[in-house]
C-alpha cells in the first residue's frame, strides 16, 4: 500500500504530459516491466489510439485485439509466448464505470501472478483518475480520442458529457452517441448523490451549430436547476423559460428527465418530448410511456408534471432519441417499432455500458446501405437496487 501511495502523490505532482513517465517509472521499478503503452478508446469506441505527442503506432480494434479483451472483459488479459520470455500484460484504465482506454506492458512470468496483476491494475485506476484532471490542463488526452477531427457542433457536444458509462452499487449506465465524429443535438447528462440519480436526456431541434447550441442551453440550464435544490418539474419549467427567452418558441428541445431513488427504485419522470424508454424484465420487453408533456422553449412558461414509476433489480432500462426509434428500414418499417425490442432482448447478457453501441450496430445494419441521417442517441440503465443491512435487495 505504501508503494500504490507513492505512486499516486508522484501522479499528483506530476505535469500533466508526463502522467504515462511516471507510470512506466513506477511499473519497472516494483514489476521489472519493460515497454508501456497507454491506448484510449476513440470517440466512437471503435478503436484503442496511443497516447503520444508523436503517434507512432497504428490504431487498434476495439473489438478483435488482444487491447480490445482487456478493454471489453475489463479485467487484465495475459498475451503468454509460446517459447519462454516475458509476457504482454493488458490492463483496463476506468474511472468509476468510465472505460477510458487500456495500458499494456511487457513483463517477466513472475509478474503476471494474480496479486501482481491486481498491484498493476491499482496503478492503472489512478492513472485513470489522473487523465480526467489533466484533461483541464492539456490537450494531449483528447487528442488521443480522435481517429478523425471532430466537427464544432460535436466538440461543443462531448465537451458536455459527463462522461460515457458510470457505476455504482446500485446501478450501471453506458450511453452512446452516433455519428460520434458530426453529433449536433443529442445529449445525455447525470449527476450522482448519496440518494439520488438523475438521468436526462436531450434532443435539440435543428441542425449543426444551431442544434449544438440550443443543447448547451438546455443542459445548463437543467444543470443550473438542478444545483439550486429544484424538483424535476421545477427543472423543466426553469430550463423551459431559459430556452423560451432566448428564441422566443422558434426552437425548442425534447427532454427525458428521471430522477432515480437509489435505496427504493421509485423514479420521477418528466417527458417533455420525443426521447423514449423501454424497460427488460426477465425476457419481456415492453416501452413505458408516459403522458406527453410540450418540449421546452415553445411556449412561456409552461409547467411540468413529474410522474412516478418503480424499477426493481435486474430491471435494465433502455433510452432511445428519436434518431434511433423513428429510423426506417428499406421497407419503411420503423426500428422502435419491433426491431428495438428484440436488439435490447438479444444483448441482455451484455453489460450496460456495451449495449448501446450494440444497439447501435443493429440499427445500422436494419438501415442496410442507407445511412443514419439524424443523431442517433442510447443510454442502457441496470439496475441493482440497494443491499440492506441483513443482505436483501431493496426495491
Amino acid at each position: 500500500m505504501d508503494r500504490f501511495a507513492a505512486v499516486e502523490r508522484e501522479l499528483r505532482r506530476a505535469a500533466p504530459h508526463l502522467l504515462l513517465d511516471v507510470v512506466t517509472a513506477a511499473l519497472r521499478k516494483q514489476y521489472d516491466v519493460q515497454n508501456v503503452e497507454l491506448r484510449l478508446a476513440d470517440y466512437g469506441m471503435t478503436t484503442l489510439q496511443v497516447v503520444s505527442e508523436a503517434p507512432l503506432a497504428e490504431p487498434v480494434p476495439v473489438h478483435n485485439s488482444p487491447q480490445g479483451r482487456a478493454f471489453g472483459a475489463q479485467e487484465p488479459y495475459v498475451e503468454h509466448r509460446a517459447t519462454p520470455g516475458p509476457a504482454t500484460v493488458h490492463l483496463p484504465v476506468t474511472v468509476r464505470g468510465d472505460r477510458l482506454g487500456v495500458l499494456s506492458v511487457t513483463a517477466p512470468e513472475s509478474s503476471c501472478s494474480p496479486a501482481a496483476l491486481a498491484g498493476m491494475q491499482q496503478i492503472c485506476e489512478a492513472l485513470g483518475h489522473e487523465i480526467l484532471v489533466a484533461g483541464r490542463d492539456t490537450d494531449l488526452y483528447l487528442l488521443a480520442r480522435r481517429a478523425t477531427r471532430l466537427t464544432l457542433a460535436a466538440e461543443m457536444q462531448w465537451q458536455l458529457l459527463p462522461g460515457r458509462s458510470v457505476s455504482r452499487p446500485e446501478f450501471s449506465l453506458g450511453a452512446h452517441l452516433e455519428p460520434a465524429y458530426a453529433i449536433f443535438g443529442d445529449n445525455f447528462d447525470w449527476s450522482v448523490s448519496a440518494h439520488h440519480l438523475t438521468l436526462t436526456v436531450t434532443n435539440g431541434m435543428g441542425k449543426g451549430m444551431e442544434a449544438a447550441l440550443l443543447t448547451n442551453l438546455v443542459v445548463n440550464a437543467l444543470r443550473n436547476a438542478r444545483r439550486a435544490g429544484l424538483d424535476l418539474p421545477g427543472q423543466a419549467s426553469l430550463a423551459d423559460q431559459a430556452v423560451y427567452a432566448q428564441h422566443r418558441g422558434a426552437l425548442h428541445a425534447s427532454v427525458l428527465l428521471l430522477r432515480f431513488d437509489l435505496a427504493t427504485g421509485e423514479v420521477e419522470a418528466v417527458d417533455a418530448g420525443s426521447p423514449r424508454m423501454w424497460r427488460l424484465r426477465g425476457r419481456s420487453v415492453e416501452p413505458l410511456e408516459f403522458d406527453a408533456q410540450l418540449p421546452l422553449g415553445m411556449f412561456e412558461e409552461t409547467e411540468y408534471v413529474a410522474e412516478r414509476l418503480r424499477v426493481e433489480p435486474g430491471d435494465r432500462l433502455l433510452i432511445g432519441s428519436d434518431g434511433v426509434y423513428d429510423s426506417a428500414s428499406a421497407a419503411g418499417e420503423r426500428y422502435g417499432q419491433r426491431a428495438l425490442a428484440l436488439s435490447l432482448s438479444a444483448h441482455r447478457f451484455l453489460p450496460s455500458e456495451q449495449v448501446p453501441q450494440a444497439v447501435l450496430r443493429d440499427l445500422r445494419d436494419y438501415r442496410g446501405a442507407t445511412p443514419l441521417d439524424d443523431d442517433a442517441l442510447v443510454v442502457c440503465l441496470d439496475w441493482f437496487g440497494r443491499q440492506s443491512s441483513t443482505g436483501d435487495t431493496s426495491a
